[in-house]
């Protein structure tokens, strides 16, 4: 049992066991100098007694004081060597930063003892469960975003490695993007996912639920150096096929190894024993043609390490040309159209190999931009 649980409810009870008795001396004084003042042959003899008493009081309240002070001075001694153990065991939990080993997400005591502890686990919330706040019935503003969570395309709350986690966020941003040819905050990016990916409203950056979302980013970011990003960070890198990825073989692997949990429809079936539904892949509650995944090498570095559900990186599922083919699959069927053409990639000679819209610098057609195969458009841009 701690000793503090009998300690210092005792202290408290001995402390106003002492001021009760001030005031019953108190009391007794005041009835004195009443009886003095009506008495006067016993002015004498009451006044001896109430000396008696003044020094009662005084005892009393010196005992009260000295309790108090006792109390209040061991309670601090206790906080402050609480704090030196909690910071020991927080340097105790710190991950050390190893470039040659797969990134892990921190221990989740580093999280819990936080300052920011609330903030980081809201903010974990909104990445977990993005439809309870902002979905049809969402708490914080309803039908704002399409139908997905960000979790269903940053894996485990953005935790998971090679799962397009956050794990570079913290340590690589501000930094200048060629998408939109400016610098870009953390806030912009986390703004970029809710227009894009989820095909919605951008946040307000000074909101509770912004600030949320960074906290969380920052904690996640842990231990990884300023300017680093760190193995397993984002997605694998699917080795290229020498062909253009194919749709007709790709909804082949879809219906065998997808359609269970996302439906022949692509619009996401209920998981069991929840209220969820899994992430619909198409349609106009899915991702729109802005999103990363839009991209068919970010798809299929998506799916090669974590698609089908227990894939990871170190087992996955489905071979280079599946992960190729199903992503071009998914992304040839309908979804919410572009919104910012006109915007994105003022240079156009900075678009990654995979945009699948034009114009370009190069004289290769959207069709090969999007499907492949990609090394003869590489090859023309190294050159």
């Amino acid at each position: 049992m701690d000793s503090t649980a009998f300690y210092y409810p005792l202290l408290w009870l001995l402390t106003a066991a002492l001021i009760a008795g001030v005031f019953v001396v108190s009391g007794g004084m005041a009835h004195f100098r009443r009886e003095m003042a009506s008495h006067a042959k016993v002015h004498v003899v009451l006044q001896k007694q109430l000396n008696r008493l003044e020094i009662m009081r005084r005892v009393l309240w010196a005992l009260a004081f000295m309790l108090a002070a006792g109390g209040i001075g061991v309670w601090v001694l206790e906080q402050k060597d609480g704090r030196k153990q909690l910071e020991a065991a927080r340097k105790a939990h710190m991950p050390t930063f190893d470039p040659m080993e797969v990134w892990a997400a921190p221990d989740l005591f580093l999280a819990e003892t936080d300052e920011n502890a609330k903030r980081i686990a809201y903010g974990r919330d909104l990445i977990a469960y993005t439809q309870d706040y902002f979905g049809e019935n969402g708490l914080v503003r309803p039908g704002s975003i399409n139908g997905l969570n960000c979790q269903n395309c940053h894996l485990d709350a953005g935790s998971k490695a090679f799962g397009n986690n956050y794990a570079a966020v913290q340590s690589t941003y501000p930094q200048k993007r060629a998408r939109s040819g400016a610098l870009e905050t953390v806030a912009k990016r986390v703004n970029d996912c809710f227009e894009r990916s989820m095909d919605g409203q951008a946040l307000d950056t000074t909101s509770r639920e912004m600030t949320a979302i960074k906290a969380y980013i920052a904690w996640l970011g842990t231990g990884v150096p300023q300017g680093i990003k760190p193995k397993g960070s984002g997605l694998v890198e699917v080795p290229m096929l020498n062909r253009p990825a194919d749709p007709d073989l790709g909804k082949m692997v879809y219906d065998k190894s997808c359609a269970s949990c996302h439906g022949t429809d692509g619009l996401g079936l209920p998981m069991p024993g929840t209220a969820r539904d899994y992430p619909p892949l198409w349609g106009e509650k899915s991702y729109n043609e802005a999103a990363g995944l839009f991209r068919m090498s970010r798809f299929a570095g998506y799916v090669k390490a974590n698609m089908p559900f227990g894939a990871s990186y170190q087992s996955p599922q489905l071979s280079d040309e599946e992960a190729w083919d199903v992503a071009a699959y998914v992304n040839s069927q309908p979804r919410p159209k572009h919104p910012f053409l006109k915007e994105d990639w003022p240079n156009i000679a900075k678009k990654p190999y995979d945009h699948p819209f034009g114009p370009y610098k190069d004289t290769f057609p959207e069709n090969q931009h999007k499907y492949g195969p990609y090394q003869p458009i590489i090859a023309f841009y190294k050159k």
